[in-house]
Protein backbone atom coordinates (compact mmCIF):
# COMPACT_ATOMS: atom_id res chain seq x y z
CA UNK A 1 0.00 0.00 0.00
CA UNK A 2 1.47 3.51 -0.66
CA UNK A 3 2.38 5.57 1.85
CA UNK A 4 1.54 8.94 2.81
CA UNK A 5 1.86 11.35 5.24
CA UNK A 6 -1.02 12.24 8.23
CA UNK A 7 -3.11 15.18 7.46
CA UNK A 8 -1.36 17.92 9.70
CA UNK A 9 -4.06 18.06 12.79
CA UNK A 10 -3.12 14.75 13.48
CA UNK A 11 0.65 15.36 13.65
CA UNK A 12 -0.09 18.23 15.81
CA UNK A 13 -2.43 16.57 18.43
CA UNK A 14 -0.18 13.40 18.87
CA UNK A 15 3.46 15.49 18.97
CA UNK A 16 1.39 17.63 21.58
CA UNK A 17 0.58 14.75 24.17
CA UNK A 18 3.87 12.34 23.59
CA UNK A 19 5.42 15.67 23.97
CA UNK A 20 4.07 16.20 27.39
CA UNK A 21 4.70 12.15 28.11
CA UNK A 22 8.24 12.81 27.76
CA UNK A 23 8.65 15.71 30.21
CA UNK A 24 8.70 13.24 33.19
CA UNK A 25 10.47 10.94 31.95
CA UNK A 26 13.23 13.10 30.54
CA UNK A 27 13.33 14.52 34.38
CA UNK A 28 14.02 11.09 36.11
CA UNK A 29 16.85 9.27 33.64
CA UNK A 30 18.65 12.64 32.23
CA UNK A 31 17.56 15.50 34.98
CA UNK A 32 17.89 13.56 38.03
CA UNK A 33 20.50 11.38 36.98
CA UNK A 34 23.04 14.22 36.15
CA UNK A 35 22.55 15.68 39.44
CA UNK A 36 23.17 12.66 41.33
CA UNK A 37 25.92 11.81 38.98
CA UNK A 38 27.74 14.85 39.93
CA UNK A 39 27.78 13.96 43.38
CA UNK A 40 30.64 11.43 42.96
CA UNK A 41 30.57 10.10 46.72
CA UNK A 42 26.86 8.60 45.20
CA UNK A 43 28.10 5.18 43.95
CA UNK A 44 27.19 4.42 40.29
CA UNK A 45 24.93 1.09 41.22
CA UNK A 46 22.81 3.78 43.04
CA UNK A 47 22.78 6.46 40.23
CA UNK A 48 21.42 3.51 37.71
CA UNK A 49 19.51 1.82 39.88
CA UNK A 50 16.61 5.40 39.52
CA UNK A 51 15.49 3.77 36.63
CA UNK A 52 13.61 1.75 39.18
CA UNK A 53 11.52 4.67 39.15
CA UNK A 54 10.47 3.92 35.37
CA UNK A 55 9.01 0.74 36.68
CA UNK A 56 5.30 2.06 35.82
CA UNK A 57 6.23 2.01 32.37
CA UNK A 58 6.53 -1.88 32.13
CA UNK A 59 3.26 -2.52 33.81
CA UNK A 60 1.08 -0.39 31.23
CA UNK A 61 -0.68 -3.71 30.37
CA UNK A 62 -2.33 -4.26 34.04
CA UNK A 63 -4.52 -1.21 32.58
CA UNK A 64 -4.59 -1.25 29.20
CA UNK A 65 -7.56 -3.77 29.17
CA UNK A 66 -9.80 -0.91 30.85
CA UNK A 67 -8.84 1.49 28.16
CA UNK A 68 -10.36 -0.47 25.80
CA UNK A 69 -13.17 -1.15 27.40
CA UNK A 70 -14.35 1.35 29.11
CA UNK A 71 -14.64 5.31 27.78
CA UNK A 72 -17.53 7.97 26.91
CA UNK A 73 -18.30 7.80 23.73
CA UNK A 74 -19.94 10.81 23.86
CA UNK A 75 -17.17 12.62 25.31
CA UNK A 76 -14.32 10.39 23.98
CA UNK A 77 -13.70 6.99 24.53
CA UNK A 78 -10.18 7.97 24.82
CA UNK A 79 -10.66 11.53 26.13
CA UNK A 80 -12.48 10.31 28.78
CA UNK A 81 -8.76 8.43 29.99
CA UNK A 82 -6.29 11.16 28.63
CA UNK A 83 -7.74 14.48 30.03
CA UNK A 84 -8.48 13.47 33.98
CA UNK A 85 -4.40 11.63 33.66
CA UNK A 86 -3.18 14.82 32.19
CA UNK A 87 -4.09 17.01 34.74
CA UNK A 88 -3.12 14.72 37.15
CA UNK A 89 0.69 14.72 35.74
CA UNK A 90 0.33 18.57 35.77
CA UNK A 91 -0.39 18.47 39.57
CA UNK A 92 2.75 16.03 39.76
CA UNK A 93 5.06 18.43 38.18
CA UNK A 94 3.61 21.46 40.80
CA UNK A 95 4.07 18.78 43.16
CA UNK A 96 7.66 18.37 42.13
CA UNK A 97 8.44 21.97 42.10
CA UNK A 98 7.74 22.26 45.74
CA UNK A 99 9.98 19.70 46.86
CA UNK A 100 13.54 20.56 46.45
CA UNK A 101 16.68 18.85 45.80
CA UNK A 102 18.73 17.64 47.56
CA UNK A 103 16.72 19.11 50.87
CA UNK A 104 13.69 16.72 49.73
CA UNK A 105 15.32 13.85 48.16
CA UNK A 106 13.04 10.82 49.48
CA UNK A 107 9.66 12.76 49.14
CA UNK A 108 10.85 13.94 45.52
CA UNK A 109 11.51 10.40 44.29
CA UNK A 110 8.22 9.75 45.50
CA UNK A 111 6.54 12.11 42.97
CA UNK A 112 8.61 11.05 40.17
CA UNK A 113 7.36 7.75 40.36
CA UNK A 114 3.86 9.36 40.19
CA UNK A 115 4.81 11.53 37.45
CA UNK A 116 5.55 8.33 35.63
CA UNK A 117 2.92 6.38 36.34
CA UNK A 118 0.02 9.43 35.35
CA UNK A 119 2.30 9.78 31.82
CA UNK A 120 2.70 5.83 31.42
CA UNK A 121 -1.33 5.57 32.19
CA UNK A 122 -2.08 8.51 29.75
CA UNK A 123 0.41 6.32 27.10
CA UNK A 124 -2.16 3.80 26.91
CA UNK A 125 -5.04 5.68 25.44
CA UNK A 126 -2.90 8.17 23.91
CA UNK A 127 -1.43 4.86 21.44
CA UNK A 128 -4.78 3.75 21.02
CA UNK A 129 -5.84 7.34 20.04
CA UNK A 130 -2.89 6.77 17.28
CA UNK A 131 -4.04 3.52 16.31
CA UNK A 132 -7.87 4.74 15.99
CA UNK A 133 -6.43 8.14 13.88
CA UNK A 134 -3.59 6.70 11.87
CA UNK A 135 -4.42 4.40 8.80
CA UNK A 136 -1.77 1.59 7.41
CA UNK A 137 -0.77 4.34 5.16
CA UNK A 138 0.19 6.86 7.47
CA UNK A 139 2.14 4.94 10.31
CA UNK A 140 5.60 5.50 8.83
CA UNK A 141 5.21 9.32 9.07
CA UNK A 142 2.89 9.19 12.05
CA UNK A 143 5.04 7.38 14.28
CA UNK A 144 8.18 9.97 13.28
CA UNK A 145 6.46 12.93 14.43
CA UNK A 146 5.11 10.42 17.41
CA UNK A 147 8.41 9.46 18.55
CA UNK A 148 10.75 12.73 17.37
CA UNK A 149 7.87 14.88 19.89
CA UNK A 150 8.58 12.61 23.23
CA UNK A 151 11.84 12.73 22.63
CA UNK A 152 11.56 16.38 22.48
CA UNK A 153 9.88 16.49 25.58
CA UNK A 154 13.08 14.40 27.52
CA UNK A 155 14.97 16.85 25.94
CA UNK A 156 12.93 19.59 27.92
CA UNK A 157 12.44 17.71 31.04
CA UNK A 158 16.31 16.13 31.09
CA UNK A 159 19.30 18.54 29.64
CA UNK A 160 17.17 21.57 28.82
CA UNK A 161 16.02 21.24 32.49
CA UNK A 162 19.15 21.18 34.24
CA UNK A 163 21.48 23.49 31.67
CA UNK A 164 18.66 26.28 30.51
CA UNK A 165 15.15 26.12 32.77
CA UNK A 166 17.00 25.38 36.31
CA UNK A 167 19.75 27.84 36.00
CA UNK A 168 17.42 30.50 34.49
CA UNK A 169 14.25 30.12 36.51
CA UNK A 170 15.20 28.49 39.78
CA UNK A 171 13.76 25.14 40.81
CA UNK A 172 9.96 25.82 41.85
CA UNK A 173 9.44 28.17 38.69
CA UNK A 174 10.92 25.11 36.28
CA UNK A 175 8.65 22.80 37.59
CA UNK A 176 6.06 24.98 37.55
CA UNK A 177 6.81 25.75 33.77
CA UNK A 178 6.39 22.24 32.87
CA UNK A 179 2.89 22.06 34.64
CA UNK A 180 1.47 24.75 32.74
CA UNK A 181 2.24 23.09 29.56
CA UNK A 182 0.49 19.98 30.91
CA UNK A 183 -2.65 22.46 31.75
CA UNK A 184 -2.76 24.19 28.63
CA UNK A 185 -2.55 20.62 26.73
CA UNK A 186 -5.69 19.01 28.74
CA UNK A 187 -7.28 22.35 28.27
CA UNK A 188 -6.26 21.71 24.26
CA UNK A 189 -7.88 18.07 24.40
CA UNK A 190 -11.39 19.24 24.86
CA UNK A 191 -11.11 20.83 21.20
CA UNK A 192 -10.21 17.67 19.90
CA UNK A 193 -13.04 14.90 18.30
CA UNK A 194 -12.17 11.39 17.72
CA UNK A 195 -13.31 9.18 15.13
CA UNK A 196 -16.30 6.84 16.19
CA UNK A 197 -15.19 3.61 16.70
CA UNK A 198 -17.26 2.05 13.68
CA UNK A 199 -14.54 4.78 11.62
CA UNK A 200 -11.09 3.43 13.43
CA UNK A 201 -11.72 -0.33 13.44
CA UNK A 202 -14.07 -0.39 10.29
CA UNK A 203 -16.57 -2.21 12.37
CA UNK A 204 -19.79 -1.59 14.19
CA UNK A 205 -19.09 0.22 17.63
CA UNK A 206 -18.63 -2.42 20.42
CA UNK A 207 -17.95 -2.61 23.99
CA UNK A 208 -15.31 -6.12 24.27
CA UNK A 209 -15.71 -8.27 27.04
CA UNK A 210 -12.49 -8.35 29.12
CA UNK A 211 -12.07 -12.53 28.22
CA UNK A 212 -12.61 -11.40 24.58
CA UNK A 213 -9.69 -8.56 25.08
CA UNK A 214 -7.30 -10.94 26.72
CA UNK A 215 -8.12 -13.30 23.60
CA UNK A 216 -6.89 -10.80 21.09
CA UNK A 217 -4.06 -9.43 23.27
CA UNK A 218 -2.73 -13.42 23.62
CA UNK A 219 -2.67 -13.52 19.86
CA UNK A 220 0.50 -12.12 19.56
CA UNK A 221 2.13 -14.68 21.06
CA UNK A 222 -0.08 -17.61 20.05
CA UNK A 223 -0.08 -17.00 16.54
CA UNK A 224 3.09 -17.82 14.11
CA UNK A 225 5.88 -15.96 14.74
CA UNK A 226 4.52 -14.98 17.83
CA UNK A 227 7.29 -15.80 20.08
CA UNK A 228 9.67 -14.37 17.72
CA UNK A 229 8.06 -10.88 17.45
CA UNK A 230 8.49 -10.45 21.51
CA UNK A 231 11.99 -11.78 21.22
CA UNK A 232 12.73 -9.24 18.79
CA UNK A 233 11.05 -5.83 20.26
CA UNK A 234 12.67 -7.35 24.09
CA UNK A 235 16.11 -7.18 23.11
CA UNK A 236 16.15 -4.28 19.93
CA UNK A 237 17.56 -2.04 22.39
CA UNK A 238 19.37 -3.69 25.59
CA UNK A 239 22.81 -3.17 24.62
CA UNK A 240 21.75 0.76 23.74
CA UNK A 241 20.44 1.26 27.45
CA UNK A 242 23.08 -0.60 29.06
CA UNK A 243 25.57 1.77 27.13
CA UNK A 244 23.96 4.84 27.02
CA UNK A 245 22.54 4.78 30.95
CA UNK A 246 26.64 5.28 31.90
CA UNK A 247 27.90 7.29 29.29
CA UNK A 248 26.77 10.89 30.87
CA UNK A 249 27.90 9.57 34.29
CA UNK A 250 31.99 8.32 32.64
CA UNK A 251 31.82 12.10 31.31
CA UNK A 252 31.07 12.99 34.39
CA UNK A 253 33.38 11.16 36.81
CA UNK A 254 35.97 10.20 34.71
CA UNK A 255 36.36 13.22 32.21
CA UNK A 256 35.70 14.96 34.82
CA UNK A 257 32.91 17.59 32.80
CA UNK A 258 30.30 19.32 34.95
CA UNK A 259 27.17 18.71 35.02
CA UNK A 260 25.97 21.78 32.66
CA UNK A 261 28.18 20.35 30.05
CA UNK A 262 27.08 17.39 30.30
CA UNK A 263 23.46 18.78 29.69
CA UNK A 264 24.88 20.33 26.82
CA UNK A 265 25.96 17.09 25.12
CA UNK A 266 22.90 15.43 26.16
CA UNK A 267 20.93 18.28 24.27
CA UNK A 268 22.98 17.29 21.47
CA UNK A 269 22.07 13.72 21.60
CA UNK A 270 18.60 14.62 21.85
CA UNK A 271 18.72 16.81 18.94
CA UNK A 272 20.49 14.26 17.10
CA UNK A 273 17.92 11.74 18.20
CA UNK A 274 15.50 13.93 16.79
CA UNK A 275 16.87 14.35 13.42
CA UNK A 276 16.77 10.55 13.02
CA UNK A 277 13.60 10.35 14.27
CA UNK A 278 12.52 12.27 11.57
CA UNK A 279 14.63 10.45 8.94
CA UNK A 280 13.13 7.24 10.45
CA UNK A 281 9.87 7.74 9.39
CA UNK A 282 10.80 8.57 5.77
CA UNK A 283 12.63 5.29 6.16
CA UNK A 284 10.07 3.95 6.95
CA UNK A 285 7.68 4.78 4.69
CA UNK A 286 9.74 3.82 1.74
CA UNK A 287 10.61 0.37 2.33
CA UNK A 288 9.06 -2.59 4.25
CA UNK A 289 9.07 -2.10 7.90
CA UNK A 290 11.26 -4.80 8.87
CA UNK A 291 13.80 -3.66 6.68
CA UNK A 292 13.48 -0.47 7.40
CA UNK A 293 14.49 -1.82 11.28
CA UNK A 294 17.35 -4.17 10.29
CA UNK A 295 19.00 -1.74 8.37
CA UNK A 296 18.68 1.22 11.29
CA UNK A 297 20.03 -1.53 13.92
CA UNK A 298 22.66 -2.02 11.28
CA UNK A 299 24.18 1.51 11.99
CA UNK A 300 22.98 2.00 15.15
CA UNK A 301 25.30 -1.14 16.64
CA UNK A 302 27.78 0.39 14.50
CA UNK A 303 27.31 3.99 16.11
CA UNK A 304 27.73 2.39 19.79
CA UNK A 305 31.40 0.72 18.98
CA UNK A 306 32.35 5.04 19.90
CA UNK A 307 31.38 5.09 23.35
CA UNK A 308 34.03 2.30 23.80
CA UNK A 309 36.87 3.74 21.79
CA UNK A 310 36.63 6.84 23.81
CA UNK A 311 36.50 4.83 27.69
CA UNK A 312 39.85 2.75 25.58
CA UNK A 313 41.60 5.49 25.27
CA UNK A 314 41.77 4.86 21.64
CA UNK A 315 39.79 8.47 21.10
CA UNK A 316 40.28 11.44 22.81
CA UNK A 317 38.04 13.27 25.13
CA UNK A 318 37.55 16.43 23.92
CA UNK A 319 34.09 18.09 23.55
CA UNK A 320 34.16 18.17 19.47
CA UNK A 321 34.96 13.93 20.07
CA UNK A 322 31.75 13.66 22.95
CA UNK A 323 29.16 15.86 20.59
CA UNK A 324 30.24 13.86 17.32
CA UNK A 325 30.12 10.37 19.31
CA UNK A 326 26.56 11.79 21.28
CA UNK A 327 25.12 12.88 18.28
CA UNK A 328 25.69 9.78 16.06
CA UNK A 329 24.64 7.21 18.34
CA UNK A 330 21.36 9.26 19.32
CA UNK A 331 20.83 10.04 15.58
CA UNK A 332 21.19 6.24 14.48
CA UNK A 333 18.98 4.88 18.22
CA UNK A 334 16.09 7.54 16.71
CA UNK A 335 16.35 6.03 13.57
CA UNK A 336 15.34 2.36 14.70
CA UNK A 337 13.19 3.61 17.13
CA UNK A 338 10.84 5.00 14.82
CA UNK A 339 11.00 2.12 12.21
CA UNK A 340 10.38 -0.09 15.46
CA UNK A 341 7.58 1.72 16.66
CA UNK A 342 5.72 1.97 13.13
CA UNK A 343 6.66 -2.14 12.41
CA UNK A 344 4.85 -2.63 15.95
CA UNK A 345 1.81 -1.12 15.14
CA UNK A 346 1.25 -2.62 11.84
CA UNK A 347 1.19 -5.83 14.08
CA UNK A 348 -1.52 -5.15 16.64
CA UNK A 349 -5.51 -5.31 16.25
CA UNK A 350 -6.95 -2.60 15.90
CA UNK A 351 -10.05 -3.20 17.84
CA UNK A 352 -8.24 -3.41 20.71
CA UNK A 353 -5.45 -1.34 19.42
CA UNK A 354 -4.53 0.14 23.53
CA UNK A 355 -3.92 -3.33 24.92
CA UNK A 356 -2.28 -4.92 22.04
CA UNK A 357 0.72 -1.60 21.25
CA UNK A 358 0.67 -1.31 25.21
CA UNK A 359 1.75 -4.80 25.24
CA UNK A 360 4.06 -4.61 22.46
CA UNK A 361 5.43 -1.43 24.41
CA UNK A 362 5.84 -2.69 27.73
CA UNK A 363 7.78 -5.65 26.57
CA UNK A 364 10.28 -2.86 24.65
CA UNK A 365 10.20 -1.42 27.82
CA UNK A 366 10.95 -4.80 29.83
CA UNK A 367 13.73 -5.81 27.53
CA UNK A 368 15.97 -2.48 27.54
CA UNK A 369 15.02 -2.00 31.09
CA UNK A 370 17.32 -4.80 32.98
CA UNK A 371 20.96 -3.49 31.27
CA UNK A 372 20.22 -0.25 32.01
CA UNK A 373 19.62 -0.86 36.10
CA UNK A 374 22.57 -3.12 36.25
CA UNK A 375 25.09 -1.19 34.33
CA UNK A 376 26.60 0.68 37.35
CA UNK A 377 26.59 -2.08 39.31
CA UNK A 378 28.76 -3.76 36.08
CA UNK A 379 30.90 -0.35 36.07
CA UNK A 380 31.54 -1.14 39.61
CA UNK A 381 33.18 -4.29 39.24
CA UNK A 382 34.57 -4.48 35.52
CA UNK A 383 35.58 -0.91 34.37
CA UNK A 384 33.68 1.19 31.68
CA UNK A 385 35.38 0.17 28.77
CA UNK A 386 34.29 -3.25 29.17
CA UNK A 387 30.78 -2.16 29.89
CA UNK A 388 30.82 0.02 26.47
CA UNK A 389 31.91 -3.00 24.70
CA UNK A 390 29.62 -5.38 26.11
CA UNK A 391 27.14 -2.96 24.91
CA UNK A 392 28.16 -2.80 21.50
CA UNK A 393 27.79 -6.74 21.47
CA UNK A 394 24.60 -7.40 22.37
CA UNK A 395 23.39 -4.39 19.55
CA UNK A 396 25.31 -6.64 16.98
CA UNK A 397 23.62 -10.11 18.24
CA UNK A 398 20.12 -8.30 17.86
CA UNK A 399 20.71 -8.67 14.20
CA UNK A 400 20.59 -12.31 14.22
CA UNK A 401 17.05 -12.22 15.15
CA UNK A 402 16.19 -10.75 11.72
CA UNK A 403 16.58 -14.28 10.40
CA UNK A 404 13.55 -15.70 11.98
CA UNK A 405 12.03 -12.70 11.47
CA UNK A 406 12.13 -12.66 7.61
CA UNK A 407 9.47 -15.10 7.25
CA UNK A 408 6.16 -13.48 7.18
CA UNK A 409 3.50 -14.17 9.55
CA UNK A 410 -0.08 -13.86 9.20
CA UNK A 411 -1.54 -10.44 9.87
CA UNK A 412 -3.86 -10.37 12.77
CA UNK A 413 -7.65 -10.48 11.99
CA UNK A 414 -10.51 -9.27 13.88
CA UNK A 415 -12.07 -11.86 15.16
CA UNK A 416 -8.42 -14.19 15.42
Amino acid sequence: MPRRAPAAWKLGLLSLLYFVQGLPFGFQSKGLKLLLADDKTVPMTAVTLLGLLSLPWSIKPVWAPLVDRYGSERFGRRKSWIVPLMILLALSLAAAGLTPYPELLVPLLGIVLLMNLFASMQDVPVDGLAIDLLSDAELGAGNAAQVAAYKIGMAVGGAVFIGLLLPALGWGPAFFALAAIAGLASVAMFWVKEPAREVATGRPAERLAFKEIGRRAWQLVARPQGAWLVLFVATYKTGEALSDSVFEPYLQRVLSYSKEDVAGFALVGQVGSLVGSIVGGVVASRTSLLRAVGTTAAVRALSLVGMWALAAGLLPGTPLVINVITGAEHFFAGLVTTCMFAFMMSKVDRAVGATHFTLLAAVEVLGKSPTGLVSGALVDRLGWAPVFLIGAGLSWAFLGLLIPMRARAPAVTAGG
